[in-house]
């Protein structure tokens, strides 16, 4: 007996051979019971859809990129493995099973490198106002989702990483231990810098005091971080705690403090963002929070399936970002 046929499959679940056809290729609205029962059939009689085939009916390259102006410096942590490989390893098992492939872009040099690159979509983590990521894009009509708020582009759809809850959680835990509280942030212009620089600015004016923020330029990473910090630090002795969202930062600011002699959390205490590898291996660990990148990535991708009409996936309820305490905030925690 030769390999099930598309019309073996159709006349099986009892629906015509172009039903069977959008099921597969997202070309046109299938029911969900219908698009489900096609699939369990497909999957008990051995059928494959032959995705090469479709994607020449279609004129798709059946791959989505995943692309961030964020230099590796700060996006990729210890061994590679930090936000950005977090989130394209989430949304490479979901691409994956929506018979998509995920093309990871590493941060974009000259444009004429990337003109070969072939894609349906793009998801965009993080953009900066004004991205040239998201230039590129635009100019060759690539439909793009963002990874959190696209600043001065509302007409961007987007997956909210919540940065101003996250930011709430981060100055709330550390204004309440009392003291001076500092803040260190990136140059560059994006969403999750502007709430926390917002709320920090806020919390600062309640207080009747004045803001102790700098910047640093992400493509400086953790070194650009550490004298920075020193800086401030040495400016500004009787500060207690200092919020640093960027991990790479966070983990520059523990050398600033090491070399001035400043304990961490006895003489300084320190809270970071996304809670990955380098605030687990940190030395003490840091306090971060949980941002549900998994989902997050998840999420994304089904947005831009949707923007390409590919799925009919209703919009994700991404949890609250959750505090993860760890003794560079706190004094009475062991560590990890």
């Amino acid at each position: 007996m030769g390999k099930p046929t598309i019309a073996d499959l159709a006349k099986a679940a009892g629906v015509s051979v172009t039903t069977v056809s959008h099921a597969f290729s997202g070309r046109r609205y299938v029911e969900p019971e219908t698009r489900k029962r096609i699939e369990v059939l497909a999957h008990e009689i051995g059928y494959r859809p032959n995705h090469r085939a479709q994607r020449l009916r279609t004129g798709r390259a059946g791959s989505i990129a995943l692309v961030s102006s964020m230099p590796f410096a700060v996006a990729a942590g210890p061994s590679r493995l930090g936000f950005l490989m977090e989130i394209a390893a989430a949304a490479a098992v979901t691409a994956f099973s929506r018979g998509i492939s995920l093309c990871l872009v590493p941060p974009l040099g000259p444009r004429d490198s990337l003109e070969a690159l072939e894609v349906d979509g793009a998801i965009v983590v993080e953009p900066e106002r004004d991205d040239p990521v998201l230039d590129f894009f635009s100019d060759r009509g690539v439909n793009v989702v963002c990874i959190g708020r696209a600043p001065g582009r509302d007409d961007l759809p987007f997956v909210d990483l919540q940065s101003g809850a996250t930011a709430h959680l981060l100055l709330d835990h550390l204004f309440s231990g009392g003291g001076r509280v500092g803040l260190i942030t990136g140059l560059q212009r994006r969403n999750s810098y502007i709430e926390m620089e917002a709320a920090y600015a806020e919390r600062m004016a309640q207080a009747g005091s004045s803001p102790l923020a700098i910047r640093v330029d992400e493509r400086g990473g953790e070194q650009a971080a550490a004298e920075a910090a020193e800086r401030l630090l040495r400016a500004e002795p009787t500060i207690s705690a200092l919020c640093v969202p960027v991990d790479a930062f966070a983990t520059g600011v523990l050398s600033a403090a090491r070399a001035m002699g400043r304990r961490v959390p006895e003489d300084l205490r320190l809270a970071t963002r996304y809670d990955g590898m380098r605030a687990k291996l940190a030395t003490p660990p840091l306090t971060a929070v949980d941002l549900h990148l998994d989902h997050v990535a998840a999420a994304a991708v089904d947005l831009l399936l949707a923007r390409l009409g590919q799925t009919s996936a209703e919009p994700a309820v991404i949890s609250p970002p959750s505090l993860v305490l760890r003794p560079s905030s706190v004094m009475s925690l062991e560590t990890d």
